[in-house]
């Protein structure tokens, strides 16, 4: 059948969408809105029952749609509280950092309220300058030292470069050999230094200073030279202070006895600290404990990478931070203590687990590991057994 206009002159058929949008008082806003329309002409009209129905399930829908906006909108008001509320809180630290306890270090460090505040974490304008305090100078190296250091590890990248064989007076003890191997080792390890960041590998603005304090050291400590994970402590330490103070706290850390034990691989000593762990462990964690020598999972395979790196590698770095900030004040007891922290906020899950999954786990920790939840599991963890403590 042909449609003709009022003129009587042929024109085509109007378009089915046509024929729907002339039903429709409005355009519908969304696809929901779609169920309160009339049917178009050609179909049959909804019954009375069919209509009342969409009516509610839109109204429904209308309420449902206003509650998650509400929700979303009271999410977005507490975060942001949270966050005006944690940046008060930062402010009002730095004051009392600043103004009342560095003054008075000598005095005041090791007060309750300092303490206190310690746990809290130390705000980051701070930080490097309280990690200095806390971590000390017993070695006394001074910037003029470092220097020197760095002018002699700058010498000896000439000296490999170029395929020079000379040996240094104090390095005579040690094969080129092994210099060499130390030298590329800092290389390689750099590169995989905090490789999210991008900024320690080559190109990166802190690239040239990670590789003066890792190559300074070497020369420093050539008995103990560049052992993998080093690149993560001196890491940390650069983004808190400037190099040679950086190099000064990195040489110092190192040199602790935990530190040293570790990093010359010293296998007694090492296997000394694991049995001293293992005591705190079974104490505190009885049930996990069990689980772990039925699994035969010994404390080397996951407290390794944790000591050597400080936690800097396996946890977020701003909780890493907050580990350090204690771990400065309280020492190498702190580095286990938060080992069984980490075991008892998660032992329903480790319990769970056979040998490969746990070791799997322990070596790559949740990267959303929440600050607040592992400080409160540290807390409940006692470093004192059958009237013992952790010497350090």
């Amino acid at each position: 059948m042909e449609y003709e206009d009022k003129a009587g002159r042929p024109s085509k058929p109007p378009s089915p969408k046509q024929n729907v949008r002339k039903n429709l008082d409005f355009e519908p806003l969304s696809t929901t809105a779609l169920i309160l329309e009339d049917r178009p002409a050609n179909l049959p009209a909804k019954p009375a029952e069919e209509a009342q129905k969409h009516r509610q399930q839109y109204e429904e829908m209308v309420v449902q749609a206003k509650k998650r906006e509400l929700k979303e909108a009271q999410r977005r008001k507490k975060q942001l509280e949270e966050r005006c509320r944690v940046e008060e809180s930062i402010g009002n630290a730095v004051l009392t950092w600043n103004n009342e306890i560095l003054p008075n270090w000598e005095t005041m460090w090791c007060s309750r309220k300092v303490r206190d505040l310690w746990w809290q974490g130390i705000p980051p304008s701070v930080r490097g300058k309280v990690w200095s305090l806390a971590i000390g100078n017993e070695l006394n190296i001074t910037h003029e030292l470092f220097d020197i250091c760095l002018a002699r590890a700058k010498e000896r990248w000439r000296s490999f470069s170029t395929g020079g064989s000379e040996v240094e007076n104090e390095d005579a003890g040690f094969s080129a050999a092994d210099r060499e191997a130390s030298l590329e080792l800092i290389k390689l390890d750099i590169s995989r230094t905090f490789p999210n960041l991008c900024i320690f590998q080559q190109g990166g603005p802190y690239h040239d200073m990670l590789h003066s304090i890792l190559g300074a050291y070497t020369c420093y400590r050539p008995d103990v030279g560049y052992v993998q994970g080093m690149s993560f402590i001196a890491a940390v330490l650069i983004l808190n202070l400037d190099t040679a103070d950086a190099f000064i706290a990195f040489s110092n850390l190192l040199n602790k006895p935990c530190q040293m034990a570790f990093f010359r691989v010293d296998h007694g000593l090492m296997l000394t600290y694991f049995a001293a762990f293992e005591v705190f462990f079974e104490e505190n964690l009885p049930k996990l404990f069990a689980h772990f020598k039925k699994n035969n999972l010994t404390p080397d395979i996951y407290l390794i990478d944790w000591i050597f790196t400080l936690y800097s590698k396996s946890l977020p770095l701003d909780l890493a931070c907050r580990i350090w900030d204690v771990f400065c004040r309280d020492g190498e007891e702190f580095l286990f203590r938060t080992a069984l922290g980490i075991l008892k906020l998660f032992e329903d899950i480790l319990t769970k687990m056979d040998f490969i999954h746990m070791a799997q786990f322990l070596t790559r920790l949740p990267e959303d590991l929440p600050a607040e939840e592992l400080f409160a599991s540290i807390a409940t963890i006692q470093m004192q057994s059958r009237n013992k403590k952790w010497a350090q």
